[in-house]
């Protein structure tokens, strides 16, 4: 009898598909917001770049002079004993950390909060950052990595400037063990099989020597694990139509 489908052997949570989170350095987050992040300005030193596995960029361990520390994904121009600012009160210059409500419009940001003080949700990634378009009734709009607006709350923080390792992905892994180091490191299944590749005891679209599913493969939202593999809950399958 063959194995389960790949799709319910996720859930049991063994070693193969736990991510290993105990390797990580810690939460990479902004300190507690205070009330000196909208018109004050606290002073912090960069005390150490380090490697968090599974992340692409390098982590900045950075202690405040209000006694707060924490960990922030390191911007291009980062170094160790570099001295950042936190702080509406700030300069607009690299690695320090001012409400997006203070920062001219132009400038390039990362790590941004979507709601005041979550610590940064967005443009977290090597290389990626968001730039300030305007500041408007509304929020403080800006153009984020996909392209997309965006409109936040003035009191919302971020980082001035660049997240480091831009380039990451240019360079190729020349070998699989690299890939698979990495894909292990996230708590990633690899390398990933087609279901159509299998034998019919292994997955739903499996069998057969022409290697086609030979059933539909849109499945519903509501099908159980096992048979939720494919297309599910899709619209519409198979290439779009241009207009006109």
């Amino acid at each position: 009898m063959g194995k389960r489908p790949l799709v319910r052997r996720r859930g049991r949570g063994t070693s193969v598909f736990r991510s290993p989170t105990f390797h990580r350095i810690g939460r990479v987050a902004y300190p507690t917001f205070r009330e000196s992040d909208v018109e004050g300005s606290v002073s912090g030193v960069v005390r150490n770049l380090l490697h968090d596995p599974g992340r692409g960029t390098p982590v900045a361990h950075v202690s405040f002079s209000d006694g707060e520390r924490c960990l922030l994904t390191a911007t291009e121009g980062l170094y160790a004993g570099k001295c950042i600012w936190k702080g509406g009160a700030s300069l607009p210059e690299i690695g320090n950390v001012l409400p997006v409500g203070k920062i001219p419009e132009g400038t390039l940001v990362s790590n941004i909060e979507i709601h005041r003080g979550d610590g940064g949700k967005i443009a977290k990634s090597s290389g990626t950052y968001a730039t300030v378009v305007a500041h408007t009734p509304a929020g403080t709009e800006l153009k984020l990595p996909s392209g997309k607006s965006l409109y936040l709350k003035d009191l919302c923080r971020a980082t001035i400037g660049v997240v480091a390792g831009a380039g990451r992905v240019e360079k190729p892994f020349l070998k699989a063990g690299n890939k698979f180091l990495l894909m292990m490191s996230r708590g990633r299944h690899w390398p990933t099989v087609k279901g159509q590749a299998m034998v019919a005891a292994s997955h739903p679209f499996g069998g057969g020597r022409h290697k086609h599913a030979g059933k539909p493969t849109t499945v519903s939202r509501h099908a159980p694990p096992g048979q939720k593999v494919g297309l599910i809950a899709a619209r519409k399958s198979g290439r779009a139509k241009r207009a006109g």
